[in-house]
């Protein structure tokens, strides 16, 4: 049997313990515990050990036999009361040694006693307020030597950035190095307390308190700010001290100080420095474009000065403020003489920018203001300009486009595109105010344009996108009437001169000018209409008089309803057409009147288009000419050369109309006729000669007639016409207003008539007093005896 005082006795060697390892509680307040790790599987660093490796003693655990033990050394014995003075002190001496730069003493304990011996003053002699007061003098005076060995470093400037870096460097290195080995005191002790500041608590609220607050430093350090920026401004490059102050703002985050000594000094500067800049740039004498482009390059200059060496979080600020600076104070001046030249020009990249840098400053009111005025004046000075009537929209056009750049900006960039948006309107709306009617006029003659030439090669898209912005212009002006005459009067001629591109085109325009535009487009479709009935006249026509008059079967007549159709009744004969063609005139005159009776036609030669074969040296050719013209030409089968007072006295033309006629025989592209003497003008003493050297390529041949265009003279009389219709249009609305208010006073009335009107145009303050004053008259209203300023209606 086994002797009991051998069992009992622990063996003098044993590796029973040399699987222990150190556990740390979740609890900071329990103190450390060591836990014997003797089946060798139970570990992670076991499984990956040999199972030869195993010590017998834990081959026998397993197998359920008896354990030996063997402890080799001498065991760390706890200290006792009355030692522990002397641990207390050595600890004080070495938070001094390691809280001391430069020291020169050596530690008196290890890093591993110092953490034993705080472990026991701690957990089992509970010391732990001593030693936070040891610990909280020896971080008071540590920082109280680090201040003074600052403030008496002779760096200046930038310069103190590296000595004043390597210091917090140091003292928080020092700081983590007390952490580690005092972490009984940081969390079994200090934590608990009622204060709950730790270590790097107690630390870094010295060092704020005396560093970066103290007297002696805290100007220092912006110097260091102030000094860096300002070379770097002006070397206009990177300055060597970068890193340095890339470690320094490191440092100042760390102390949650970064904001108050670098941040806040960084942005004043920016303010102060780019707000004199602005101020030596923008005097009146100079280029806002050019004062533009340098907020533009300092901005980015600072943004990537800002990204190089500033965290994230400062970025929006410095870009922030260095816009502020640059613009506030000189947006007007900036605004009025910047958005102009960029809209004409069509600087899509600068007109981004502008919009974006306004929105963030808070001046985009400013800037759509500027807008607004630029395109009052600019459409305008294009509506006024007399000598360039016929470009009016194509100009406009122009400057509505690059306009709608700066609107398309501010969509996606700014909170005011509706503003954009309304300033575009109403200054189109106010320039075109400048001159009365003729905006209108020059719109629908534009329409008129597209509308004959048709969309040729363009795709469908491109050609309503054409149509579409010129609409857009008629939704500007306020003579809505205006435009309706002109564009009637327009379409009569293209659908009766054979002048139009595509049916289908103008079905679909007048379709979408009534549907979104003006009801009253409607009369279009009458004038389709009446084409398809004349078109029916004629082949019964032909039908009766049957195929052997080849000369009757090749007439065409179109008989137009006169209310539908933009043309008035001449009083006096046209021309005087020949006797062949009148005759042919007179017999389909008594067809449509035995056909329709109490019907009158009226001819309009005017409009009237004549095919001739002309015998030229070079040979026969077709000539699609203008009535007029076939009748001028028609002289000359008789007569080689004629005089212009001839010419006028067989034609029987009224002169301005025969001079113009002349002038596209004998003046124009196409010379069928010569005059002389040569010249653009017609004058009274012309004669002009046949010309049988007259040659072109093609058979049939078209020869401009100026009677296809819209003449000066009837350009005024389509508005006299449509001044007449306002007249008749004010005294409805106001009999109408009357009849329902049955007495109002002379503003009222006014205010009223300009509301019922204003679909059709704006009617100017005395136009409506004059038609009061007629109506009056003619006892539709009548006047208050005593009140003259009020009115009755008379039933």
């Amino acid at each position: 049997m086994t002797d009991l005082v051998a069992l009992l006795t622990f063996p003098s060697v044993s590796n029973g313990f040399s699987a222990l390892r150190l556990v740390i509680h979740d609890n900071p307040s329990l103190p450390l515990s060591k836990v014997a790790r003797l089946d060798a599987d139970s570990d992670s660093g076991s499984a990956s050990r040999s199972r030869a490796g195993v010590h017998p003693t834990s081959r026998a655990l397993v197998a359920g036999g008896p354990v030996r033990v063997s402890i080799s050394g001498n065991l760390q014995q706890p200290v006792t009361e009355h030692q522990i003075d002397g641990p207390l002190n050595l600890m004080r001496q070495c938070m001094r040694i390691i809280l001391t730069r430069d020291a020169t003493e050596a530690l008196p304990l290890t890093y591993e006693r110092i953490y034993a011996f705080c472990r026991d003053a701690v957990v089992i002699h509970r010391k732990g307020e001593v030693l936070s007061n040891m610990l909280r003098i020896e971080l008071d005076q540590s920082v109280a030597r680090l201040e003074r060995g600052l403030a008496d470093d002779i760096s200046e400037g930038v310069s103190f950035a590296l000595p004043f870096a390597q210091a917090l460097t140091w003292f928080e290195k020092q700081v983590g190095l007390l952490e580690d080995v005092m972490t009984y005191l940081d969390r079994g002790y200090l934590s608990q307390t009622k204060e709950g500041d730790g270590i790097q608590q107690q630390a870094n609220s010295l060092l704020v308190s005396r560093i970066f607050y103290g007297p002696r430093l805290h100007e220092r350090v912006g110097e260091v700010v102030n000094e860096w920026l300002t070379l770097e401004w002006k070397d206009g490059a990177e300055h060597a001290a970068r890193p340095y102050i890339r470690t320094l703002i490191r440092h100042l985050r760390i102390h949650a100080q970064y904001n108050a000594h670098f941040e806040s000094p960084y942005v004043n500067l920016l303010s102060e420095y780019y707000t004199e800049q602005a101020k030596k740039r923008s005097r009146p004498s100079d280029d806002p474009l050019l004062f533009l482009d340098y907020c533009a390059a300092k901005t980015a200059e600072e943004t990537s000065r800002a990204r190089a060496v500033l965290p994230d979080a400062s970025w929006d600020a410095v870009q922030a403020t260095t816009e502020r600076s640059l613009l506030l104070g000189h947006l007007d001046w900036l605004a009025d003489g910047v958005i102009g030249p960029l809209v004409e020009r069509k600087d899509a990249e600068k007109l981004r920018t502008l919009i974006v840098v306004f929105d963030r400053v808070g001046g985009v009111r400013k800037l759509v203001q500027a807008f607004k005025l630029f395109l009052i004046e600019k459409v305008a000075d294009i509506v006024c300009d007399v000598a360039k009537d016929e470009e009016m929209v194509e100009r406009l056009l122009v400057l509505k486009s690059n306009a709608s750049l700066a609107h398309s900006f501010a969509v996606s960039s700014s909170s005011f595109s509706e503003d954009f948006q309304y300033a575009l309107q109403d200054a189109f709306s106010d320039g075109f105010k400048k001159r009365h009617n003729k905006p209108a006029e020059m719109i629908a003659r534009h329409i008129d344009k597209l509308m004959r030439k048709g969309q040729g090669s363009a795709s469908d898209e491109l050609f309503n996108e054409q149509l579409d912005a010129s609409l857009a212009l008629y939704r500007f002006t306020a003579d809505k009437d205006v435009f309706r005459a002109f564009y009637h009067r327009a379409l009569s001629k293209r659908l009766l001169l054979g002048r139009s591109a595509s049916d289908d085109a103008e079905k679909g325009m007048l379709k979408k000018l009534k549907e979104e535009y003006d009801p009253e487009f409607g009369m279009g479709d009458h004038m389709f209409r009446d084409l398809a009935l004349s078109r029916d006249n004629m082949v019964e026509y032909h039908k009766r008089i049957g195929p052997g008059r080849a000369a009757e079967q090749r007439l065409t007549v179109m008989v137009l309803q006169q209310s539908f159709w933009p043309f008035s009744s001449r009083t006096a004969q046209d021309a005087i057409i020949p006797v062949s063609m009148q005759s042919e005139l007179d017999e389909f005159a008594a067809f449509y009147n035995e056909k329709h009776q109490g019907h009158k036609i009226e001819w309009s030669h005017a409009l009237g288009t004549v095919s001739l074969r002309a015998d030229f040296a070079a040979g026969q050719k077709e000539l699609s000419v203008s009535l007029y013209q076939a009748v001028v030409l028609l002289l000359f089968n008789d007569m080689a050369e004629i005089p212009f007072s001839d010419v006028k006295l067989h034609t029987g033309i009224e002169d301005a109309v025969l001079r113009c006629t002349l002038q596209s025989l004998a003046c124009g592209k196409k010379r069928v006729l010569k005059k002389r003497p040569a010249g653009k003008d017609v004058n009274d003493e012309d004669v002009f000669v046949f010309n049988d050297a007259f040659e072109d390529p093609r058979a049939k041949v078209h020869i401009n007639s100026i009677q296809v265009k819209e003449t000066p003279e009837e350009s005024q009389r389509t508005q006299s016409a449509v001044e007449g219709d306002r007249k008749h249009y004010l005294d409805a609305a106001i009999v109408r207003v009357m009849k329902a208010r049955k007495q109002l006073t002379y503003e009222q009335i006014k205010f009223e008539t300009i509301e019922a009107v204003r679909r059709h145009f704006i009617p100017e303050v005395t136009s409506i007093k004059q038609r009061i004053d007629s109506l009056v008259e003619q006892e539709y209203l009548r006047r208050d005896d005593e009140d003259r300023n009020l009115f009755f209606y008379v039933a």
